[in-house]
């Protein structure tokens, strides 16, 4: 029967609607792939003057993750809340189990050797933190300020995990897929600065001491006006960021590796250690710019060819972008990318249910976090981080977990075309 006031000819269209099941989405699934197959052109670029053949093994990986992602787009997403705590705790032991018996290399230990293969379980933590914040922010939003310490209580274990690996880049990107997801849910951008303010204070201590003061007073007044215990929470504010100023020099030079602090501060200026810590990020800016507008041609870059950049394959990858297909090139990827991102907004603010729309909304967080980061990286804009560029950077479990994560968003969106047919 149809609904009263409802005309019986929109309820059969709508009913008729519901049971033709829509094609797969161009940008969502056609996007990942498009890069995927340009990034493993690039890749047999970089590698023209060797016998290895990573391109294959980036186009075989990028496969079987568009083969998961399709089966993971068939499951509904409410299947998944009951396995977040078993999906949290198998997450925990395996950052435990590399800091145990893990593999070390390039100064790092991060993987997992299984059979030969070696895992690295921090890239699929992003994704266990992805569900299990969506899970536990959908059931408690957040209203006051008490209600932070669960959601960042539980991050905080494997963020403190990532980092101690170390793996700078990635514990990053967990701290911006939290800030994005509590925003989300309904943090006020006052208790979000307030949240992100020992950040900045970190840095004027160890650049410019003497606009601490200035710094604390405004911290002070955003206290008072936006924090329902006034004094107290004043009080809580300039004391973790008295705290972090005071211990920001000493864990400096105790808490980073030498090449860590050399990513964070040769950005400015590489020419101070061109042949060391300055030299991916010299020759990649050369690269970009001998692309010019439109580019060498692929399979034609000649600082690509000579292997100027080591393992640019990897992290540098934007660079054989830029010097190939040139400023044109480099502007159609972007656009790429700023397709599939506001595809995933939009999808986001059609989920059926908070939990669907916040696992949409840390994905999107991580992808352009990302995004940004690398490309900033390598045109110099930002420091050398480690953090890849999706679909594009060489990395057999970044790639399956971006690809996981297309799946998800693509169970979120077929749930929201089905059902009511006058849902808008």
């Amino acid at each position: 029967m149809p609904l009263p006031g409802q005309p019986q000819r929109l309820f059969s269209q709508g009913r008729g609607q519901a049971r033709r099941r829509p094609g797969p989405d161009l940008i969502l699934w056609g996007v990942p792939v498009l890069i995927t197959l340009l990034a493993g052109v690039l890749i047999a670029s970089t590698q023209r003057a060797s016998n290895l053949a990573d391109w294959e093994n980036h186009w075989i990986t990028g496969a079987v993750g568009l083969g998961a992602a399709v089966l993971l787009s068939r499951i509904d997403l409410q299947r998944l809340e009951q396995l977040l705590v078993p999906i949290y705790g198998l997450t925990i032991l395996s950052l435990v189990a590399v800091r145990a018996v893990g593999t070390s290399a390039l100064g790092a230990q991060r993987w997992i050797s299984i059979g030969g293969l070696h895992v690295q379980p921090s890239e699929f933590a992003k994704l266990a933190a992805i569900l299990l914040l969506a899970g536990m922010l959908a059931r408690q939003p957040i209203e006051k300020p008490a209600d932070l310490l669960r959601p960042l209580g539980v991050i905080l274990v494997p963020w403190a995990l990532v980092f101690i690996q170390p793996d700078l880049g990635t514990s990053l990107v967990f701290g911006a897929i939290s800030l994005v997801m509590l925003f989300w849910s309904g943090l006020t951008l006052p208790w979000l600065l307030l949240l992100i303010s020992p950040l900045p204070t970190a840095i004027v201590a160890g650049t410019v001491q003497p606009l601490l003061i200035p710094w604390f007073v405004g911290l002070t007044v955003l206290a008072w006006r936006s924090l329902p215990w006034k004094r107290l929470g004043v009080a809580v504010v300039l004391a973790v960021n008295s705290l972090f100023a005071v211990l920001t020099p000493y864990l400096w030079s105790h808490g980073l590796k030498d090449y860590q602090k050399d990513r964070l501060v040769l950005f400015l200026d590489p020419s101070k250690d061109p042949l060391g810590g300055g030299y991916h990020l010299i020759q990649s800016r050369i690269g970009i710019g001998s692309g010019e507008l439109l580019g060498t041609g692929l399979m034609r870059g000649h600082l690509t060819k000579l292997q100027f950049i080591p393992e640019q394959h990897t992290d540098f990858i934007f660079s054989a972008m830029g010097e190939e297909t040139g400023f044109v090139g480099c502007m159609l990827l972007l656009l790429l990318y700023g397709a599939l991102s506001w595809k995933l907004l939009q999808i986001a603010g059609r989920a059926r249910t908070d939990f669907e729309s916040l696992v949409v909304i840390g994905v999107l967080a991580m992808l352009v976090f990302q995004i940004v980061v690398n490309i900033s990286m390598t045109i110099g804009l930002g420091p050398v981080t480690g953090i890849p560029l999706p679909w594009m950077s060489y990395g057999r479990f970044a790639m399956l977990v971006n690809f996981l994560c297309i799946g998800l968003v693509a169970s979120v969106q077929r749930r929201s075309q089905r059902g009511d047919p006058f849902r808008r």
